[in-house]
């Protein structure tokens, strides 16, 4: 898994807690070669401004999600939630 943050560190707590939400996904698809995530934090933006990032490679297929929250953690949960959709819809045209 590779992550970066931009403009900032992100401690180790966050890194793992990102690192254990996506492996959750290996659940649906076992056969996920590499995760990208970027962490960014939106300057434009006031409350909501943590932005996660995925870019996930299945066989054949490139998943990615963006979301945007008050925190990472938050952001995370929904960035999962939509590769998760993402992972049912692609397993369905195999």
């Amino acid at each position: 898994m590779k992550m970066q943050s931009v403009g900032f560190k992100a401690d180790s707590k966050l890194e793992a807690f990102i690192n254990q939400k996506l492996r959750k996904l290996e659940k649906f698809e076992n056969k996920i070669t590499t995760y990208e995530v970027i962490l960014n934090i939106d300057k434009a933006s006031n409350k909501e401004n943590k932005v996660v990032e995925v870019k996930m490679n299945v066989p054949g297929n490139e998943l990615f999600a963006k979301k945007k929250s008050k925190t990472f953690e938050e952001a995370t949960d929904l960035v999962a939630e939509a590769l998760r959709s993402q992972i049912l819809k692609y397993k369905e045209k195999r």
